[in-house]
């Protein structure tokens, strides 16, 4: 039977030749991680064996058939292949991507049968993962589709938290992505997770405009005052306190950021320039929207010094903590409501 109060977190191993294995070996070197998770990685003994070799690290794992046999107090290798893998650290390798992905699938999996609490992920090198079955631009868009969810990409450091409108998108197609529409599910989603996973009641939240100086009053672009401006005003009568646009290039300088309790740019390098000048190294991905919990470290597979035993592995030990703080949230605030509805049942 597992223990309340230890959190399963499954972990997929991510791209075997980057320093995904060496960050989650050193985190897990710990033995105090075992009083706040049990870990379960999902790889393959004999590969961890190597990488804890090479990499010199004092740690014990149990091997398991799948995650339904996941032993608690111990770190679990749940067995996804059983074929050899040979590593080149550093190098691309569209044979190893194919482990990198059933990592993920079998660890999602998991998740959506509740055998594992939440997820985080190791990073991954996208082009080497692609192919007919698995095509995804990141973790966030296959996870979506998995989960049958709408997501938002939050990147997350104590206070500072930005979301994005849109993600993955190339710069010549964001403008025309941004609809009335997108702005309401994203900023939905923001709210709420702000106000379950993060025990924020009356969140206050920020939008950055499209263009330069939000368009300046539509010289530069129509955008901000055709379609960002009026849907914020829109939503923000309805009761969510949702400000903007503000113009981005000023806003992190000034540290009006720390007025909100998050953000949300318009896009990726919009809001990550400002994030990781901020919180690099420090900062965690978490998946918001989803019914089940994924973080990962906020940085890629580090090619340049994978397999020399330089990795930092701090925002990887971050993102284990996120994802055992944002369940706990969120089952503290699932009791909540249940309680609630139950008192006003009551009352009818």
């Amino acid at each position: 039977m597992k223990k309340a109060e230890i959190v399963r977190i499954g972990i997929s191993i991510g791209d075997l030749n980057g320093i995904g294995s060496e960050i989650i070996l050193k985190t897990f070197q710990d033995a105090r991680m075992l009083e706040f998770c049990t870990p379960v990685i999902f790889a393959n003994t004999k590969l961890l064996s190597f990488y804890k070799k090479y990499f010199k690290v004092n740690i014990n794992f149990q091997g398991i058939e799948d995650a339904t046999k996941i032993i608690d107090g111990k770190i679990n290798v749940v067995n996804v292949w059983k074929e050899n893998t040979k590593i080149n650290f550093g190098q691309e390798d569209k044979f190893l991507g194919k482990f990198t992905v059933k990592s993920l699938e079998t660890a999602t999996q998991a998740l959506i049968n509740n055998e594992i609490d939440a997820l985080v992920t190791a990073p991954i090198n996208k082009n080497v993962i692609q192919s007919e079955e698995f095509n995804f631009p990141g973790h966030t868009d296959f996870l979506a589709k998995a989960m049958k969810g709408d997501s938002l990409m939050l990147m997350v450091c104590k206070d500072l938290r930005i979301g994005l409108l849109t993600d993955h998108v190339a710069v010549k197609d964001i403008a025309e992505k941004i609809t009335p529409q997108l702005i309401q599910k994203k900023i939905d989603i923001i709210r709420d997770t702000l106000k379950k996973d993060f025990r924020i009641q009356k969140p206050k939240i920020a939008v950055l405009g499209i263009n330069p100086h939000s368009g300046d009053n539509g010289v530069i672009g129509k955008e901000d005052e055709e379609v960002l401006k009026p849907t914020i005003e829109k939503i923000n009568a309805k009761g969510t306190l949702v400000y903007g646009p503000y113009a981005a290039d000023s806003f992190f300088g000034t540290k009006n950021y720390k007025n909100f309790d998050a953000i949300i740019a318009a896009y990726h390098d919009q809001g990550l320039i400002p994030f990781k000048t901020l919180a690099f190294g420090k900062g965690v991905n978490f998946t918001a929207g989803l019914s089940g919990i994924r973080t990962s470290p906020d940085h890629g597979t580090a090619y340049e010094i994978a397999g020399k035993g330089e990795a930092d592995y701090t925002s990887f030990t971050e993102a284990v903590f996120a994802a055992i703080d944002i369940y706990k949230c969120r089952n503290e605030y699932l009791e909540l409501t249940k309680n609630q509805l139950q008192k006003q049942s009551k009352k009818l």
